[in-house]
């Protein structure tokens, strides 16, 4: 046990009346500092308590040595969108202290190591001053390890100040450190110390506490890129080329994961799932389509910058219609601008990728569970519409964790679409790779390789006609590329279809993606803070279906709410259906941050009131 501190006990008032399971905590550090697994303790012994809990993590794009703040959300009522507000904050780093001490709303709780003496800076928030230098030294010999082993300290005295239970830490960092014994002992160790020190040195409590609920009882924490990878899995993928990119890459390195455990041949041993780490992220893109191209359902998981490079290869896929899915896990572009920072930044860009005349089905899931089944309907929609398909993810839903219900295996076989075999190959009369037999737009393909000598076939992104043979007339390509444009329409009546949650009211909220929990959270503000009562559309796909068009027609105002400076879900709305234009407003959000409910409930009172 470490030596009682010099600093005087702590003089922060005891509040009368205690805020429980409703409280944000931000962790101050520094990057490289090992300050995430003390993170994620914390949320998950939260979790583990019952109660619903969220984190976001705002980490530099350097190495080491930059800030990084971390914020667990705890809400008895559900909500994990984040908050602007902090009720406790633990300062860590001496490079931002004061800073963050400013930034806290009045009656906030400051906990700090004791040697940045931040206590006079304010009069209206309650600060714990905790000796973590002194304390470190007692519990871990080891000088190289003791930047590490001083977040434990914190997340100690953080569960004796606001009631975490200490067996549900001891929990978490047994799942953390499950197969290091002794890197686990050292940082029990550390917890207990720092447990212990706040129960003898601090008398008063702040008024931010939690208590267990059971509210989380069968739910999971899942982290979005690897819900997607196991969708991937489930979906059948046998090719994945890729790049690394932040924020991305641990779709594909949880999908190598995954692949190692559960896609091992029984008969040879060996993994059948190909997965490619490629020179870039134009190879990658290269690899998938000639892989789809003979026959393997293929993807890619990058980011903005590396769609950027694979435009021309998408539009290949458009053109010459192979199917591949890419999964983009959306950052703060452009250029690389922030990349690691939140975005729905990407929007229009890949929904009309590539040059001329292009329209791409794109996914927008908006939560791990969406995050998981998105990625299966992807590779069925790119085979059934021998297309590109895009997943649109960000960072947010990605590298963060979330709360999930566990996920329900697929009951639905494969849908491969249009694909002739060894016996429709036979009875083909006059097959062309790019006839439209069936009038929807969508022709029937083949695999090369399939039995009977007949399954291959020529592709072409020059100009072609209906059996793929070169021509360069523009009635031809007209007529072809009507063809194609007709078979993206129709894929707008089968992708997932938009959620609409009230009807009747003047007002509408358009939404989609991950700033779909502020958006709940922001109309229960507006209907009990401002009696203002909305109506929300959640759009889920495009191209778009027609309920969007009712959705805005029924309102006398409709406000777009999107993560971008552009408004770019208002525009590609405008240019899909331009009579409806004038009836749309842009609600933006674009720092870099996740969406807030704040943010958007003080939009709409402004915007109302102006209208008014």
């Amino acid at each position: 046990m470490s030596e009682p501190s010099t600093a005087p006990e702590s003089a922060a008032p005891v509040h009368a009346e205690p805020i429980v399971n409703r409280l944000s905590i931000q962790v101050a550090t520094v990057n490289g500092s090992g300050s995430q697994t003390a993170n994620n303790t914390l949320l998950r012994a939260i979790f583990q308590m019952g109660i619903p809990v969220s984190g976001k993590n705002l980490f530099p794009s350097n190495i080491a040595g930059l800030p990084t703040w971390f914020t667990i959300r705890a809400n008895a009522d559900g909500y994990t969108a984040r908050r602007k507000e902090v009720d406790v904050l633990i300062c860590m780093n001496a490079q931002t202290a004061k800073q963050d001490v400013a930034d806290v709303p009045a009656g906030a709780t400051v906990i700090h190591e004791e040697g940045l003496k931040l206590s006079d800076l304010r009069d209206d928030v309650d600060f714990y001053p905790v000796p973590f230098q002194k304390m470190v030294r007692d519990v871990c010999p080891v000088v190289a390890l003791r930047r590490l082993v001083v977040n434990m300290l914190y997340v100690g005295v953080v569960a004796e100040l606001i009631g975490i239970e200490i067996e549900e830490i001891d929990n978490a960092l047994t799942k953390a450190f499950s197969t290091k014994p002794k890197a686990l002992d050292l940082n029990l160790a550390a917890v207990r110390a720092g447990l212990t020190w706040a129960q003898e040195n601090i008398t008063g409590r702040p008024r931010f506490r939690v208590e267990r609920m059971d509210k989380t009882t069968g739910k999971v924490l899942v982290e979005g890129n690897k819900a997607t990878a196991i969708g991937c899995l489930f979906a059948g993928v046998t090719l994945a080329a890729w790049y690394p990119i932040t924020p991305s890459s641990s779709v594909t390195e949880s999908l190598i994961d995954l692949a190692a455990k559960y896609r091992i041949d029984p008969e040879t041993g060996k993994q059948n799932i190909a997965i490619v780490q490629a020179e870039d992220e134009l190879a990658a893109i290269g690899m998938v389509i000639g892989a789809a191209w003979a026959g393997a359902r293929s993807m890619t998981a990058t980011s903005g910058p590396g769609i950027s490079l694979m435009s021309e290869f998408i539009g290949l896929s458009y053109y010459a219609e192979v199917p591949a899915v890419i999964v983009n896990v959306q950052r703060t572009g452009p250029s690389t601008g922030l990349p690691t920072r939140t975005m729905q930044g990407d929007t229009l860009f890949c929904a009309y990728n590539s040059h001329g005349d292009t329209r791409h089905p794109c996914l927008y899931p908006a939560n791990i569970k969406e995050a998981y089944e998105f990625a299966q309907v992807a590779f069925d929609a790119a085979e059934r519409f021998q297309t590109t398909v895009f997943l649109m993810s960000d960072l947010d839903l990605g590298m963060n964790l979330w709360m999930a219900d566990p996920f329900e295996y697929p009951q639905k076989e494969l849908d491969r679409g249009k694909v002739l075999d060894e016996k429709g190959l036979a009875e083909a009369v006059d097959w062309g790779r790019y006839k439209d037999v069936d009038g929807d737009g969508i022709p029937y393909r083949s695999l090369p390789g399939t039995p009977g000598g007949k399954g291959a076939f020529f592709t072409r992104g020059s100009g072609h006609d209906e059996y793929a043979q070169y021509t360069e007339s523009g009635d031809a390509y007209a007529a072809n590329v009507d063809r194609i444009q007709r078979k993206i329409q129709g894929s707008a009546d089968v992708l997932p279809q938009p959620i609409v949650d009230g009807t009747g009211n003047a007002v509408g909220l358009i939404a989609f993606g991950t700033s779909d929990d502020a958006i709940g959270e922001a109309r229960d503000q507006l209907r009990v803070e401002d009696g203002i009562e909305t109506d929300y559309l959640r759009i889920r796909a495009f191209p778009f279906p027609d309920s969007i068009r009712d959705f805005v027609e029924a309102h006398e105002r409709v406000y777009v709410v999107e993560q971008n400076r552009d408004g770019q879900m208002r525009m590609m709305i405008g240019m899909e259906m331009p009579d409806l234009a004038p009836q749309l407003t842009s609600i933006k959000h674009y720092t870099g941050m996740p969406l807030d409910a704040r943010t958007v409930s003080e939009a709409v009172v402004s915007l109302e009131k102006k209208g008014s």
